[in-house]
């Protein structure tokens, strides 16, 4: 069985321990403890602090690993140890919150500097009312265009598919190049 690791990445309460749970196969590992600052905790009570882990077999030759990174800066050491061996990552972005944008802009120059790998942009919450179309969120982030940025819901499996699905044919035309 062949195993490809792929990194789920993006900035605090983006999405990116959902996407996981909702596709993965087994019971995902997660390192969620207590969200300690008050600005933070208006967006939710638990944040993952080392990483998140699931896996999906995609056939019986091929299976995923997914790597969930920490959304906050302050644990940004893991980005790096996570990317080691990823052959693509998907960014998630919370299309609701533009806020948050110069966030994700900052991580994905920093992923851009570790990592060469193809990426894909997951414009999430894309079935909130308030949620920004993905062409707006990918002139606000400067996603580049060999980069696609995808309309996400990470609670809907067929959705979180969908972009996994994109992100692996990214990663089969880079490896035909």
């Amino acid at each position: 069985m062949q195993i490809l690791k792929i990194v789920i990445t993006g900035a605090y309460a983006a999405g990116k321990t959902q996407f996981i749970r909702t596709i993965s196969d087994i019971e995902p590992v997660s390192t969620d403890y207590s969200v300690t600052l008050e600005e933070e905790r208006a967006l939710k009570r638990e944040t993952t602090v080392a990483l998140d882990f699931g896996t999906i077999a995609i056939n019986d030759r091929l299976s995923l690993y997914l790597f969930g990174t920490p959304g906050q800066e302050r644990f940004d050491f893991m980005w790096e140890h996570l990317a080691i061996g990823a052959l693509g990552y998907v960014v998630m972005v919370d299309s609701c919150r533009p806020a948050h944008f110069a966030e994700t802009q900052r991580l994905m120059a920093r992923f851009a500097e570790i990592t060469d790998a193809p990426f894909v942009v997951a414009a999430n919450k894309q079935d909130d009312e308030a949620a920004l179309p993905p062409a707006y969120v990918r002139r606000r982030l400067g996603v580049p265009p060999e980069a696609p940025v995808l309309p996400c819901v990470a609670r809907d499996r067929e959705s979180v598919k969908r972009v996994l699905l994109s992100l692996l044919h990214l990663i089969a035309a880079q490896v035909c190049d």
